[in-house]
């Protein structure tokens, strides 16, 4: 039962980060591109974050993933902060908070799962 609802929360986990990746690739690029700063810049800021643990949670590692976990609420507070201050991008955010929230919960419920299954000595 814990293997399958490990896999379950990972899966969830990375459907998640590459509904968010995807996301953030197309809002900075095609859907609603900065007039301000490049775009380079702000795909630089805003992916490159998601891509430090990328390797480690396609790997399933658990230290990895509960660094995904972490950078996930980073994002969740930037959405909610542009829910609020763009009118014009309320729908962008809106997603980027549902994509972020699920990821917060997918990885932090697989590194929870996977460590309930490891036997940890005491000393």
């Amino acid at each position: 039962m814990v293997k399958f609802e490990a896999k379950f929360y990972y899966w969830l986990a990375l459907s998640a980060f590459l509904g968010l990746f995807t996301l953030l690739m197309l809002w900075n690029t095609v859907l609603a591109p900065s007039t301000r700063f490049p775009i380079a810049l702000l795909l630089l800021i805003t992916v490159t974050p998601l891509l430090i643990p990328l390797r480690g949670m396609l790997k399933e590692k658990r230290k990895s993933c509960g660094w995904m976990a972490y950078i996930s609420l980073f994002y969740i507070i930037h959405g909610i902060t542009e829910c609020y201050a763009n009118d014009a991008e309320r729908y962008y955010a809106s997603l980027e908070v549902f994509f972020s929230i699920l990821l917060f919960l997918g990885s932090a419920f697989y590194v929870r799962t996977v460590s309930k299954t490891i036997q940890i000595p005491h000393v």
